[in-house]
């Protein structure tokens, strides 16, 4: 009778897979806590939520080969600063409201979402929306009345009126001004802000 390596056995392979399992879920747990803290708000890539206190632009850095966010002066958002609090208040607030209208139906964030609609990884810097002084106004009304404030830019697509409440999309607002503010390697490419970089 022939003896089968140990190699081809079925005990080995069963402990191999346990082996491998068990490794694999140990790397998980390691690579979520090293995710975590680089993706948390205050941290080196993801500011604190008062930073939708400060002026957001982007600027091409030669060394690196894309552009990086750059936090600047008071730019208080609705004409008031926020506590950190406040703001982290106000930012989950617009996430929420952006998770509950689906907006990822149509629009990206951060990579993930639908092409049909504009990306809003950088919405706040988007030069459609005018300078910092009269942005907050406008998209604000568009989000409230989007069929009464329509940019279509040629495509024809409208958003929907998804019933926004003021306070909503003042959350709204505040959450991509501080998304606006991440490190995100350069993404959206080719994007041109406000302030033309």
């Amino acid at each position: 009778m022939e003896q089968i390596p140990f190699w081809a056995s079925k005990s080995f392979w069963k402990k191999m897979a346990i082996w491998v399992t068990a490794g694999s879920f140990l790397l998980l747990i390691i690579l979520t806590f090293d995710t975590m803290s680089k993706v948390t708000a205050g941290t080196k890539r993801v500011p604190d939520y008062s930073v939708i206190n400060k002026q957001i632009d982007y600027r091409y850095d030669e060394s690196k080969h894309h552009s990086m966010p750059v936090i600047g002066g008071d730019a208080p958002l609705f004409g008031k600063i926020l506590s950190e609090q406040e703001a982290e208040q106000l930012v989950t607030l617009g996430k929420k409201t952006i998770q509950a209208k689906n907006c990822m139906n149509c629009h990206t964030l951060l990579g993930n979402g639908a092409y049909f609609a504009p990306d809003l990884t950088k919405a706040w810097l988007d030069p459609a929306w005018g300078p910092e002084s009269v942005r907050p106004m406008l998209m604000k009304m568009f989000l409230m009345d989007p069929e009464g404030n329509a940019r279509t830019y040629g495509s024809g697509r409208k958003m929907p009126n998804l019933g926004i409440t003021e306070q909503e999309a003042e959350g709204i607002i505040a959450f991509l001004k501080w998304m606006s503010s991440i490190n995100t390697n350069g993404f959206p490419y080719n994007f041109k802000t406000a302030g033309g970089q």
